[in-house]
């Protein structure tokens, strides 16, 4: 479980979000992000005793900075008012699929798969996706998944509104065919962020989305 006090942190820096206030709030601040840091190596020592890709992780590797990059937003606020940790073998700017778990009061969620692969490893993924679509097909749309994930993100920002050049319309994988990202989230309530099963969901989670990200990685590596 995560700490009352962290989550009053991020909901108190989303009222704040200015360099005073969270200079005078820094030990808040580091005392949450240290809160973050230990569950999520809990997460990744528990998930790595099923998927042994995660072993010897540090979740100091995997956390995010919470500063902002503002250069080209119109939001200038210099802060995030969420922890993530991207859990990926190479590190969280791995070319390789992996997990993500977002800590944001009102707006957690965790989850994983691949997102904005460059064109060289997108362009494998489909092709894996097209010459295996009955395996594929199968972990995407099993039970245990899709009751845990509700299936892949199909939104605007995840898929092309046609098939990519090389593909028919026809073709049976289309719709995967037309991914950007390949992701699955499910949202997380923040009665779920105080549980003490949190660390056991969020590790049953993230299992549930291990063979999609196998397969997903198994492609890159080709």
């Amino acid at each position: 479980m995560l700490q009352t006090s962290s989550i009053r942190f991020l909901k108190e820096l989303k009222k704040n979000n200015n360099k005073s206030w969270f200079d005078a709030h820094r030990p808040a601040y580091e005392a949450a992000r240290k809160d973050f840091e230990l569950f999520i190596q809990q997460l990744i020592d528990l998930t790595g005793k099923k998927d042994p890709e995660l072993a010897g992780i540090k979740a100091k590797e995997c956390l995010f900075r919470i500063n902002r990059d503002v250069r080209f937003s119109k939001d200038k606020s210099p802060y995030k008012s969420n922890f993530g940790a991207s859990i990926n073998r190479g590190g969280k700017k791995s070319i390789f699929g992996g997990y993500y778990f977002h800590f944001e009061p009102g707006n957690s969620f965790i989850g994983g798969g691949l997102w904005a692969p460059m064109p060289q490893e997108l362009q494998k993924v489909r092709q894996e996706i097209d010459y295996c679509f009955d395996e594929f097909s199968k972990l995407v749309n099993a039970k245990k998944f899709k009751d845990v994930y509700n299936g892949l993100d199909f939104s605007s920002e995840s898929s092309l509104s046609r098939v990519p050049r090389g593909y028919e319309p026809d073709n049976p994988a289309a719709k995967y065919i037309k991914l950007k990202n390949f992701i699955a989230m499910r949202k997380v309530s923040d009665k779920e962020l105080q549980s003490p099963e949190l660390l056991k969901e969020s590790a049953n989670t993230l299992l549930t989305l291990t063979p999609v990200i196998k397969f997903i990685n198994r492609a890159i590596e080709h």
